[in-house]
């Protein structure tokens, strides 16, 4: 069981036991540990505590979120950034591909593939001449061409060539926390799809990490405040997990919703974000000494 999987299996109990407020002796229990592991472990996966973590899981947590994300979402769009907290953006290029390249299902293309170990379990990455093309977490007990099955809908025709340590190279920078002051490293993406669902794919990556907004809250963004439905179903077919973050988008109730990858691994991504980006104001605003 690697480190996600633990985290997935607290927050499975947390959901069912929320009254009762589990102690960090019975979270860690759960997740097979002791409790000095699994602090250990969380501070180590979180950069949190387990209890702050838990305040990040709660509704009023991600209401609070969702109303900084809708405030924040039109001045990181007046200016062009990605918003006011760079600890876990990325500077993502994202390109379309062109008609061409779609009808030909990657004919010539050699895609090369491979899974690592992530923050949220293991992410099948694979790159194409233009840049990465697929990125999707593999579900627990999956096999391997189970999981490309969905890269081999879209790219029919290429070749897939398997390169495990390219993909964890790519997923250290995909992935690995970096400073405020760091640049951010900078990914070039490749996707498929409508001109409206590019357009919709765009405006994610305009979500501050750490911020949320709602389905209408994106349509709003695009001059299309009536077309939230329509923006939920471009959010759902999205292939590139975590770099467009499609996690970043909830309901307009508060309500964290479903994810294609796992709703416990929707919740894990946004409780991760939101709390490092907790610590990242605190620091921000703590005088020096």
């Amino acid at each position: 069981m690697n480190d996600y999987e633990r985290i997935a299996r607290v927050i499975r109990f947390i959901d069912a036991h929320r009254a009762e407020q589990p102690s960090l002796e019975i979270l860690a229990t759960q997740a097979g540990l002791s409790p000095f592991h699994f602090h250990r472990l969380f501070s180590a996966w979180a950069g949190v505590t387990p209890k702050d973590f838990l305040q990040c899981l709660t509704l009023a947590h991600a209401r609070a979120l969702l109303r900084d994300g809708e405030s924040v979402l039109g001045a990181a769009y007046a200016a062009g950034l990605s918003g006011p907290g760079r600890l876990h953006d990325l500077a993502v290029g994202l390109e379309a591909a062109t008609p061409g390249e779609i009808k030909s299902g990657g004919d010539g293309w050699i895609l090369s593939t491979g899974f690592a170990d992530t923050p949220f379990g293991v992410c099948l990455i694979a790159v194409s001449p233009r840049g990465i093309c697929h990125a999707s977490f593999v579900q627990e007990g999956q096999e391997a061409e189970a999981a490309q099955q969905a890269l081999r809908e879209h790219w029919p025709r290429a070749r897939l060539h398997r390169d495990d340590n390219a993909a964890r190279d790519l997923a250290a920078r995909m992935f690995m926390p970096h400073s405020a002051n760091a640049r951010a490293p900078s990914l070039r993406v490749l996707v498929r799809g409508s001109t409206f669902q590019v357009r919709v794919w765009r405006a994610l990556l305009r979500i501050p990490a750490g911020a949320l907004v709602s389905y209408g809250g994106l349509a709003a963004s695009l001059g299309t405040p009536a077309a939230a439905r329509a923006v939920g179903s471009a959010v759902a077919k999205n292939n590139i997990a975590f770099l467009i973050p499609c996690h970043r988008v909830i309901r307009e109730t508060g309500v964290v919703g479903e994810y294609r990858w796992g709703h416990e691994r929707k919740r894990a991504m946004l409780a991760w974000e939101g709390a490092r980006r907790a610590l990242e104001r605190d620091a921000s605003t703590t005088p020096d000494q």
